[in-house]
């Protein structure tokens, strides 16, 4: 036989206290005295009450939930700064929903609806690049809404993230100042990937202020993962110029590399160079250790949760934030060869 869920005044009645001040130390616990405190909570162990969120959402008219949408989790990338992130709300009082769009548009706007149409009191979503009608959805809705791991004061959406292009573009002239003229670059896809984008166009930039042919640069674009990472390297070295380095658009495809160039046989860096992005743990265990890019992945987490709550909560429209990168020189760089 089902029993009926338990309610406040049931907690209230095995706690010998009043329905207010069951309600007063779930919502406010710090201004109940902590041995009142101590007999609700164990009422509530024993009887397993749940609040009842549904009927403060009606007073409220919030769920004190943010929605995240992130575009994998498949691998390390976006873990930090999302720990982070719930952490913050969680001192915030708000709980986390995510979501993963696995790099499909499609899949992302109809996560970004689904998450509107439950309640959502904010969204984090990763980058600029989708279509302008979602951004209008969102703005008719008048959800909070806040970008990350991108930065750009101008785009539609407030951000909390970095300069992708000066990012990359800071390595790249690294890079060929250690020598390099053949660069090889695996990335991924570039259309509606802002961060790609960027990326590739930082090495770009880097390649003609160094006076570097177009030619001199050789693009794979292929999806993030280690073993694609190790297939486009493949690609790249079977290619009638060899490149003396290859810039991954993130940690993940250059620890596919370094897979590949010790499966072939290449010593790295002596033969060939490896650098990344993000610096994710992996970056420092890898062998050789990948130089690449530190992402303040924590502190952009942290703060992308501080100003979407205050978004949310009214006290601020939100203010556009870039966050500083800077570059980790480790031993998958080295000079190309007098030879090569």
């Amino acid at each position: 036989m089902h029993r009926p869920a338990p309610t406040l005044m049931d907690v209230a009645r095995r706690a010998g206290v009043s329905t207010a001040t069951v309600s007063r130390c779930l919502n406010s616990p710090d201004r109940v005295i902590e041995a009142t405190r101590s007999k609700v909570l164990e009422a509530v162990r024993d009887l397993g009450y749940s609040p009842n969120f549904g009927a403060r959402v009606m007073v409220a008219r919030r769920t004190h939930t943010i929605g995240a949408i992130i575009p994998t989790m498949e691998n390390a990338i976006f873990a930090r700064g999302l720990q982070a992130f719930q952490e913050e709300l969680r001192e915030s009082g708000y709980t986390l929903l995510v979501a993963s769009s696995s790099y499909r548009a499609e899949v992302e706007e109809e996560q970004i609806r689904s998450l509107v149409a439950r309640g959502a009191d904010g969204l984090l979503l990763i980058g600029h690049d989708r279509d302008p009608a979602i951004y209008r959805f969102l703005e008719t809705q008048g959800i909070p809404v806040l970008v990350a791991w991108a930065f750009d004061r101008a785009a539609p959406l407030v951000s909390v993230g970095f300069d992708n292009r000066k990012a990359m573009q800071a390595l790249a002239e690294n890079v060929i100042g250690l020598g390099h003229r053949e660069i090889g670059l695996i990335s991924a896809p570039v259309k509606s990937n802002d961060r790609a984008r960027e990326r590739v166009e930082g090495i770009r930039a880097a390649a003609q202020a160094a006076g570097l042919p177009d030619s001199s640069l050789h693009l794979v674009e292929t999806d993030y993962g280690i073993e694609t990472g190790a297939e486009a390297f493949a690609q790249l070295m079977g290619r009638d110029v060899r490149p003396t380095v290859v810039m991954c658009g993130n940690d993940v495809l250059a620890v596919g590399a370094i897979k590949q160039a010790r499966d072939m046989g290449l010593d790295v860096p002596g033969d060939i160079s490896v650098t990344g992005f993000d610096d994710i743990e992996l970056a420092s265990v890898v062998c050789p250790a990948l130089t690449t890019v530190h992402v303040p992945h924590r502190a952009m987490g942290r703060r992308s949760a501080m100003q979407l709550v205050q978004m949310v909560e009214g006290t601020t429209p939100g203010q556009p934030l870039e966050l500083a990168t800077s570059i980790r020189m480790r031993a998958s760089l080295g000079a190309p060869r007098p030879d090569a």
